[in-house]
């Protein structure tokens, strides 16, 4: 998100965020007003529509990317809470990407406006999501001190005790996202809530909480199918022994009372230690396209296999402790920049490091296998997600929350969209496939709705897995899709290299001079 632009700044004098409509649009007595969170089941929120939600985000997610990796879950324990702290660069896939990994449910803390937002806060709320208002809102004058002071409060205090009692929790320290290359500075939100929840869990006997630094690694994060590497840190252990004894009291008691500013410091600084070198740490993204090409030559001049993202990634964090010389740095510098021009990278060195990639026979005939079921489906893509991908491209390309926000708007609309415009088109066509029965017994030579006999029962039954026969059909054109898309991106990416491979190509010679 864009910041600065009508001069508002914090306490420390750094230039707030600027507001996006919504989050301008503040309701406190709705927020106020939001559902609290449940601690004596296994679900905070709604179980059924808990499940629903995580079940449908799931299936949208995970169609986000090309490829997915998820490593280190086994670092979360399993008999406390646990606080999950990552750079926040992608909008709501950042939370959904933690969420949808972690091995527990979540109490969900956000910006205020999820909760009031058409649709969406409909769902926060069964949620259970507790709204936070940022100093930003409050700074401009969304609500007053008191209130803010107070519904924070509530809020925070709410997502402690849910801590305590074992769920897991995810609240991103910069308090916005950005699209910066390295952490911009962090709040202290994440750590005056898990030093509540581990005096909660002095006063409770339960065993004190974990933060968990996280790296959400995207290839490119605003592209549809880029790839994906969720990363869990090693855990920071929260002590609680130096906790004072009216603070443990007071949150025992149900009250929201800060903890100590050295000990939240302390923490604080903890964690971004741990969580810096989890990001791209580049002053600039061209530096991050620099080291990818360095290593990504290195890779081909070894001759050893393609490197994964995350491998990359990792790459990329050897490369920052230990540089190339000003030499290499140039070259690869030029190189990665006229790449990410066109929308190239590394990958599209060849393996001989003096050029780009061609095509290959192999490659043609898998782009060529992945095409064919869109092509087989494209009536029922267009018509399942046509106003879908319209809607997405509307508001995510020309969003006032800046290009961190645009895979939001993606996912929310291959959630929601799927799930009230599946089941409504699903039921107009059997609708119409009882009303014109007739028409298609004569096109088909048989009556569909008697195929497995003529009682009402089976008739109804027909009927039903008609309906779910077509909600199947929408999903497998969904994936056909994504992979489709795949194919045609392959497909366009060859068109791109020939154009610009003698731009770089002698740049190359000299970067795999210099590497060998």
């Amino acid at each position: 998100m864009k910041g600065g632009e009508d001069g508002a700044r914090d306490h420390n004098g750094e230039l707030l965020p600027v507001l996006s409509a919504s989050a301008t649009n503040m309701n406190y007595e709705k927020l106020v007003n939001t559902p609290l969170p449940k601690f004596t089941k296994n679900y905070p929120g709604s179980p059924f529509f808990m499940e629903v939600g995580y079940f449908c985000l799931r299936r949208t997610w995970k169609n986000q990317f090309r490829t997915l990796e998820v490593t280190g879950i086994e670092k979360v324990p399993s008999d406390r809470g646990t606080m999950c702290s990552a750079w926040h660069t992608n909008g709501l896939i950042d939370p959904a990407s933690i969420f949808l990994t972690h091995p527990k449910k979540f109490v969900v803390g956000g910006r205020h406006d999820l909760v009031t937002r058409p649709i969406l806060g409909f769902w926060a709320r069964k949620f259970a999501v507790q709204p936070v208002v940022r100093k930003a809102e409050l700074l401009r004058g969304g609500c007053s001190e008191e209130e803010a002071n107070y519904l924070n409060g509530r809020s925070l205090l709410n997502l402690a005790t849910g801590i305590s009692h074992g769920f897991g929790c995810a609240l991103f320290p910069e308090g916005t996202s950005h699209s910066e290359s390295h952490l911009i500075r962090i709040k202290t939100g994440p750590f005056r809530t898990v030093l509540a929840a581990a005096a909660h869990a002095k006063a409770t006997g339960a065993n004190p909480p974990v933060l968990i630094p996280m790296g959400l690694h995207f290839r490119t994060r605003h592209l549809f199918r880029t790839d994906c590497w969720v990363e869990y840190g090693d855990p920071i252990q929260v002590s609680n022994d130096n906790l004072p004894d009216d603070l443990v009291q007071a949150i025992k008691n149900g009250e929201w009372m800060e903890p100590p500013s050295d000990i939240v410091v302390k923490l604080r600084d903890a964690l971004e230690e741990k969580l810096s070198p989890m990001t791209p740490n580049r002053d600039t993204f061209s530096e991050v396209h620099r080291d990818g090409i360095i290593a990504h030559a290195e890779r081909k001049i070894s001759g050893g296999p393609e490197l994964t993202w995350r491998e990359e990634v990792l790459a990329l964090r050897e490369l920052k402790n230990h540089p190339k010389s000003a030499e290499v740095q140039e070259i690869a510098t030029k190189v990665g920049d006229t790449l990410d021009g066109v929308r190239l990278d590394g990958r599209d060195i060849n393996s001989k490091v003096d050029g780009l990639r061609g095509i290959s026979a192999k490659g043609f005939l898998a782009n060529l296998v992945k095409v064919i079921p869109l092509l087989a489906l494209l009536p029922t893509i267009i018509l399942g997600l046509g106003l879908q991908i319209f809607g997405a491209r509307l508001l995510g390309d020309d969003s006032d929350e800046g290009l961190d926000a645009r895979t939001s708007y993606h996912l929310l609309f291959g959630m929601f969209g799927s799930l009230f415009l599946w089941p409504t088109l699903a039921t107009i066509f059997t609708i119409i496939s009882v009303v014109f029965n007739k028409e298609l017994d004569s096109a088909l030579g048989f009556d569909w709705t008697v195929i497995i006999g003529t009682e009402m029962w089976q008739e109804a039954f027909a009927m039903i897995s008609l309906w779910l026969s077509l909600i199947i059909l929408f999903w497998l054109s969904a994936v056909s899709f994504a992979i489709g898309w795949d194919s045609i991106s392959d497909s366009t990416k060859w068109f791109r290299r020939r154009k610009i491979n003698s731009k770089v190509s002698s740049d190359l010679v000299k970067l795999r001079e210099l590497l060998k």
